[in-house]
């Protein structure tokens, strides 16, 4: 990673692009107010669905002019399901395709990379989209990346500080969503699933709630990401499980709106 670290030429501002074969999201920060300042969401649908996914990027480039900014830090945050969790303990760097290798199909040609959470003692490893980064190393030279569910996953530790009961979040996508069971910074359990129908989503939801004896009537469901309170997934959960709401992102001090800062939880925090 290329940080500018002298104080004369720093321009205290930061960008952070989330990345997926669905398009881009991108944010530009402002570091000494802490809070992002301008929103881009472009979609794979904006151009032609056969073009190669760095097609999209160099017109999202050509349309931008914040993507050829200056900048003191640049992130990339790789969203896709091709992740895992492994406590520290049982980590060995020189393995980390075999940690992958129990939910997702691994090659032998396929790059691994991992992230490191030291206040929580895990590592989360990870597939990134190695074609975009190389694309990435053309436009900007160097950056930091990391993966979309390791911001995830500790904002969500950070926020449960002193909360003693368990609570299963739940942060939606496109085509997959992910589950978050946390109780008081202790990550109980973690798992992506892909999803075509509320029915799916309601399945997967139930049925890990069975597998760590949640009662239905009893344990809070908190939704985030590409949800709101009108859509489908929300309504299904909502009839089958009691304590279901919208995850309250009022503690992000920013400009944006609350569906805003939901959807954009993890470019938000990156």
């Amino acid at each position: 990673m290329w940080q500018n670290t002298n104080v004369v030429d720093k321009m205290y501002q930061k960008l952070v692009l989330q990345v997926s074969l669905n398009g881009l999201s991108f944010a530009t920060v402002d570091t000494l107010m802490n809070k992002p300042v301008e929103l881009h969401k472009i979609e794979l649908g904006t151009i032609n669905v056969t073009a190669k996914i760095e097609d999209l990027f160099a017109e999202a480039f050509e349309k931008y002019p914040e993507l050829k900014a200056n900048y003191d830090e640049i992130i990339i945050i790789h969203s896709n399901n091709l992740a895992t969790f492994v406590p520290t303990a049982l980590f060995d760097e020189e393995y980390l395709g075999s940690y992958l290798q129990f939910n997702t199909k691994v090659f032998e040609t396929d790059f691994f990379a991992f992230d490191d959470l030291p206040n929580y003692e895990m590592k989360n490893v990870y597939i990134p989209y190695v074609n975009m980064n190389n694309y990435f190393i053309d436009q900007f030279g160097s950056f930091d990346y990391k993966h979309a569910n390791t911001v995830l996953v500790h904002k969500l530790l950070e926020v449960s500080k002193n909360i003693e009961e368990l609570k299963m979040f739940v942060h939606v996508s496109q085509k997959h969503f992910e589950i978050v069971v946390i109780q008081n910074q202790k990550l109980h359990l973690y798992n992506s699933y892909d999803y075509k129908t509320p029915e799916d989503f309601l399945y997967y939801i139930l049925f890990t709630a069975e597998q760590l004896y949640l009662n239905p009537e009893n344990f809070k469901l908190e939704l985030l990401g590409n949800i709101v309170e009108d859509d489908a997934l929300h309504a299904i959960a909502y009839k089958y499980i009691r304590n279901v709401s919208l995850f309250d992102v009022n503690f992000m001090q920013n400009d944006f709106t609350e569906m805003e800062n939901r959807e954009h939880f993890i470019l938000f925090n990156s």
